[in-house]
């Protein structure tokens, strides 16, 4: 492996090593002992959890292909798993709100492990319901445990600036050296130790049971809105309301489906970006530095959340328009640098430089991940929260499954072009929601009245 790749991890190690050791007081937010219990509490359960999905990420691709099947019936199992997400994710998210988030998040557990199981078979009919119920899990991972999260912090009385701490060590742990560790072990398994591709899943699932028995044994229920008497539709009726009438909710979610689009498009970019011309690159290495440029945005996010006085609003402009700026070093260095026209060898010079603006984009999504959490506990309504976040996934994945169908169709300039060009309105769209946001501090959002105006026109439509 080149000296390039361990000097960008090494450099990355030291400065979230040095950003993590000078924290002083007024980057730490004075907690009580009863909140570190519940936080370290669902720490632990959510690093499980994210274990579960990070060790199959590595391997599924390569499974699938082991099984012998060709580049285009894998994209149809990817597909559907995204499709399954947007199809079902606001039903089972609607669902949380009603029958319960810990209810949903053991589901989520159940649901995985299923899908985990699955992996076993090479038969492909065996293969696309695991990729279903992949789909439904990822759907309940991104909203239940969150919702569940902040219903209980509201419940127990805990206060609100101590959210976002509890936002971005999940973040920092889950997102980052949980996702470098599960790699790596992933890794092991498979090669290392021999046991096959399919051994990372076997573990996820290991993991998932483990920490489905932490809920079950210390977690209490929480609801959104437990009326009997909304059924499925209403729930959805509501949501769709709640996200029409308040702009703030419509903006948060236009600015969250732009960026996760954005995210999962590269997911399946920088690899052809960084290897044009199918250069040895060290995939495995290059994920656990990107993961590494994930902690260190989490860990300025926890700085830039820790001071009351600086809104996240604000800081979300310039993030934004730093991965919008990112996502253009492929076109820029394809103009500037002349494409070397040698099959293999060792990464160029252009790829080199992309590589610093990759590690860029992933510190802006370490960043993005606990501040929109943030903003989502703020402006989203708690009966109807699971819901509305699933709501935000429908964008997202026909976003996904529209990229994923036409992935060979354009160049990869044009791909980065595009997904520069949303995140550009990413920033934009944030900029008028700081607007939104200070313009109606006076004037809260009333639901009630909103639920009660929603009940007098359901009649209507019977």
């Amino acid at each position: 492996m080149e000296m390039f790749y361990y000097l960008v991890f090494g450099a990355l190690s030291v400065v979230v090593a040095v950003l993590e050791l000078s924290k002083n007081n007024k980057d730490r937010i004075n907690t009580s002992s009863a909140f570190n219990s519940f936080k370290n509490n669902y720490l632990v359960v959510y690093s499980l959890m994210m274990a579960g999905d990070w060790l199959q990420g590595p391997y599924v691709y390569f499974l699938y292909s082991q099984y012998g099947f060709s580049k285009g019936e894998i994209g149809r199992l990817f597909i559907a798993g995204f499709g399954s997400s947007m199809l079902f994710g606001t039903i089972v998210g609607s669902l949380a709100d009603k029958q319960g988030r810990k209810r949903a998040c053991v589901t989520y557990c159940i649901t995985y492990i299923l899908s985990c199981i699955t992996k076993h078979s090479p038969q492909y009919k065996v293969l696309m319901l695991g990729r279903i119920l992949g789909g439904i899990a990822t759907s309940l991972l991104f909203s239940a445990f969150e919702s569940w999260l902040v219903a209980e912090h509201n419940k127990r009385g805990f206060e609100q600036q101590w959210l976002s701490l509890t936002f971005s060590k999940a973040i920092f742990l889950g997102n980052g050296l949980i996702a470098i560790v599960a790699g790596l072990f992933a890794n092991m398994l498979a090669d290392n130790l021999g046991f096959g591709p399919v051994a990372p899943f076997d573990a996820a699932a290991c993991f998932l049971a483990i920490g489905m028995a932490i809920i079950l044994s210390s977690w209490s229920e929480n609801y959104g809105d437990p009326s009997e008497s909304k059924d499925l539709l209403t729930q959805f009726k509501g949501a769709a309301v709640a996200i029409a009438s308040d702009e703030k909710i419509a903006l948060l979610g236009a600015i969250q489906s732009l960026f996760e689009g954005s995210m999962y498009t590269f997911v399946f970019l920088w690899t052809p970006a960084l290897s044009p011309n199918d250069e040895d690159i060290p995939h495995g290495f290059i994920f656990a530095t990107f993961m590494l440029a994930s902690m260190l945005g989490s860990s300025i996010a926890s700085r830039l959340m820790a001071r009351s006085s600086l809104k996240v609003e604000s800081y979300m402009q310039i993030v934004f328009a730093i991965s919008a700026s990112t996502f253009l070093l492929p076109i820029v260095t394809g103009f500037l640098v002349p494409p070397s026209k040698e099959k293999g060898g060792s990464i160029s010079f252009a790829g080199c430089i992309q590589l610093f603006g990759f590690c860029t984009f992933e510190a802006c999504v370490g960043i993005f991940w606990p501040s929109i959490m943030k903003m989502r506990s703020q402006y989203i309504p708690e009966e109807a929260r699971s819901t509305i976040m699933n709501f935000f996934r429908i964008p997202l994945n026909i976003f996904v499954c529209i990229v994923l169908y036409n992935v060979n169709a354009f160049p990869i300039t044009v791909m980065f072009g595009m997904c520069s060009i949303f995140l550009l309105m990413a920033s934009i769209l944030q900029r008028r929601l700081m607007v939104v946001a200070e313009s109606h501090k006076s004037k809260p959002q009333d639901w009630t009245s909103l639920k009660e105006r929603d009940s007098e026109v359901e009649p209507l439509n019977i």
